[in-house]
């Protein structure tokens, strides 16, 4: 593990990198010199329609930093090969069998480090585990904690049925048989009990809160409103109105499930948007601004200098 800095935490586009839709007969989408979709079950786009989606991709040499930020929970599984993760102030290397979990809005950086490295990862909405099976497990509390706490799944034994797991993900992915999708769900919710329950007895002493399924689900609709509306300050009231709280019942719920404050989330996720448009667009700061929910290109730069370190004009020139 090392320190990367927060001027480097942001360097693509914002928007998911996984959004690649496989054509019929299992043929890749999307290729590339370096790498290659091998199959994907919808988009990243999420709904209680869709609860989840999954792709699996193999490189054919090492990658530069990518970055991902979605509306659902991540579970990512090296397969073969070797890759790293960045987050804001936690980096790793991972080799087959390591496993990445990945908070709800988290954006985080990644890259392939060796040829033939295959990896598969999915994204979820909590409603797809639900309670009925992990009822005591406090699997959201690996969520739920700093990226540096979460489990690394670095026991040989750990590592070992987390690469079954995966490579029975994968061909439930690719061959998309009949109840593949339970297949997957199941698979995962396998994944997340053993990681939490031999994660809760490495716990170092330390009591985890249990934040459980119900105090997550009761805030989605904040979450969901500060992402579908990033041009709009949604305020503390709304949201809280959205959630059928009290702010003062919804300032605590969130606090307690997110880790921070709706305050601190609603401005970080504004910040991600412009610097998603800084990379994407030629908009003006004035332009980017607005649309990114800040009053003027001084409030935008004033943040986005005391969030990520540099400057929004130098972010562009040095990272577009």
């Amino acid at each position: 593990m090392y320190q990367t800095s927060p001027s480097s935490a942001l360097h693509d586009s914002l928007k998911l990198v996984y959004i690649c839709i496989m054509k019929s007969g299992g043929q890749p989408a999307y290729t590339s010199p370096d790498w290659a979709i091998r199959a994907s079950a919808f988009d990243f786009e999420l709904s209680r329609a869709r609860p989840f989606a999954a792709r699996y991709a193999a490189y054919a040499s090492p990658t530069p930093m990518r970055i991902g930020i979605h509306d659902g929970l991540e579970v990512a599984i090296v397969l073969a090969g070797g890759r790293e993760v960045h987050f804001e102030d936690h980096s790793v290397l991972q080799e087959a069998g390591d496993v990445s979990f990945i908070a709800m809005w988290e954006p985080h950086r990644w890259r392939v480090r060796a040829p033939g490295t295959e990896d598969l990862s999915v994204v979820f909405l909590v409603d797809f585990i639900g309670e009925d099976i992990l009822r005591d497990s406090g699997w959201l509390n690996i969520f739920s904690c700093p990226p540096q706490q979460r489990p690394d799944c670095g026991d040989p034994v750990m590592r070992k049925r987390a690469l079954a797991i995966g490579l029975e993900l994968r061909s439930e992915i690719e061959k998309k048989r009949p109840g593949w999708e339970t297949a997957v769900r199941l698979g995962l919710t396998r994944l997340l009990f053993a990681a939490s329950r031999e994660w809760k007895i490495a716990g170092r002493g330390r009591q985890r809160r249990q934040p459980g399924c119900p105090r997550l689900a009761r805030i989605m609709p904040a979450l969901g409103a500060v992402h579908a509306r990033p041009a709009e300050r949604v305020t503390a009231a709304a949201a809280a109105a959205l959630c059928g709280l009290s702010p003062a019942q919804f300032s605590r719920v969130f606090r307690q499930t997110m880790g921070l404050s709706f305050g601190k989330f609603r401005r970080r996720a504004h910040l991600a948007y412009a610097a998603h448009l800084l990379l994407t667009t030629n908009h003006t700061m004035n332009v980017i601004a607005t649309e990114a929910g800040f009053v003027d290109g001084s409030h935008l730069h004033r943040h986005f200098v005391e969030r990520y370190g540099t400057t929004p004009g130098e972010y562009r020139a040095n990272w577009r």
